[in-house]
């Protein structure tokens, strides 16, 4: 009910949990649109429904399922009856409605099997009557929170704020971090990371991002290491910062939206490079086995798509090779890695350190 409240922060409602449901009441019918929009949107919310709220009075009842009851077609009275009191039961009630439906539209034809329409009815215990007849699709899920913490690394492409959605599915609250390069990076690139965290939030709930510059750490790898190395370099730095934070906010993991194979550094030697300096959490990829054009659906369904294509560059193109390696060799990594003081860059890193929150 937490998270039900949260979307709904700013509408005049109220909520209640009778037995197998939440209803969501006393508002604006005007804002009947914005409350489906929001709710939509809440993990563990699996289908949702616009009602009408009638005495528990047969003919009352009645009224209202005629009224949404389609002119033709096949359709199903479903029933549940949580008053036991109330005088018919549910095969009953079924019976009842679908028999007085048939007799005022001719061009109806009951199906329960495959109807076209199910007409349904809730008899409360406390004397109202539930009458809906349309079925939103929910987020479905976990509820947000009841899996844990983890650490999204988030930058302006595609595929990150995917992953993020996809383990926040799964009722994980989540903690964003996005490293920036300024000022080889413009702020608009900033901007469209903040776009697609707010974006993010209003599936996640209240999210935490930590921005932190890298443009020293880049400046760094690039004087002294291989120039082939770069990536696979800055991805290990990305990893023990995102612990760093991770460890001081309490996340339990590290979320990438990388996909095996899809990019140069996105090998499963590269992959090992990275978790190689990983000391003490799990790092998750829930992307791992997708192809893009997988990956650009969910974008679109979850409308981070068109910001994720906006034209700004980030940090992982700044001083970007012309051939990176595509199967780093762990060995020759961390070989290369200790031409750099590596604790004074991380230091650094996480003095730049500024946290911004979106889904307040």
């Amino acid at each position: 009910m937490v998270n039900l409240e949260k979307s709904l922060a700013g509408i005049r409602h109220e909520i209640r949990r009778p037995s197998g449901r939440y209803v969501v009441e006393n508002f604006d019918a005007s804002q009947a649109e914005e409350i489906i929009g929001r709710l939509k949107k809440v993990f563990g919310v699996h289908t949702l429904s616009l009602g009408y709220k009638v005495r528990a009075d047969l003919d009352a009842i009645y009224e209202v399922v005629k009224m949404i009851a389609p002119r033709d077609g096949t359709f199903k009275v479903e029933t549940n009856r949580a008053d036991k009191n109330f005088p018919l039961n549910s095969m009953q009630m079924n019976a009842e409605i679908g028999g007085r439906l048939l007799a005022d539209i001719p061009a109806l034809k009951v199906d329960v099997k495959h109807p076209q329409k199910v007409l349904s009815i809730d008899i409360r215990e406390n004397g109202d009557a539930l009458v809906f007849g349309d079925f939103v699709k929910g987020a479905g899920g976990m509820p947000t929170g009841t899996a844990g913490r983890g650490t999204l690394l988030l930058s302006g492409g595609i595929d990150s704020p995917v992953a993020g959605y996809m383990v926040a599915k799964r009722g994980m609250t989540i903690e964003g971090v996005h490293f920036h390069s300024y000022p080889y990076t413009n702020l608009q690139a900033r901007e469209k990371v903040e776009e697609l965290a707010e974006i993010l939030s209003s599936y996640t709930g209240e999210l935490h991002l930590h921005i932190v510059s890298v443009t020293h750490i880049q400046e760094a790898i690039h004087k002294y290491c291989p120039a082939e190395m770069m990536v696979t370099l800055l991805r290990r730095f990305m990893m023990r910062i995102a612990e760093r934070i991770s460890e001081r906010v309490g996340s339990q993991c590290i979320i990438t939206g990388e996909s095996l194979g899809q990019v140069a550094s996105q090998t499963i030697e590269g992959m090992t490079s990275s978790n190689a300096v990983v000391e003490n959490l799990p790092v998750l990829r829930p992307l791992v086995g997708f192809d893009k054009t997988e990956i650009i659906e969910i974008a679109r369904k979850i409308g981070t798509y068109d910001t994720s294509v906006l034209p700004y560059e980030d940090c992982c193109t700044v001083f970007l090779p012309k051939h990176p390696l595509i199967k780093p060799d762990l060995a020759k990594v961390e070989e290369a890695e200790k031409k750099l003081d590596i604790g004074a860059l991380l230091e650094e890193a996480l003095s730049s350190e500024e946290e911004v929150v979106f889904g307040k």
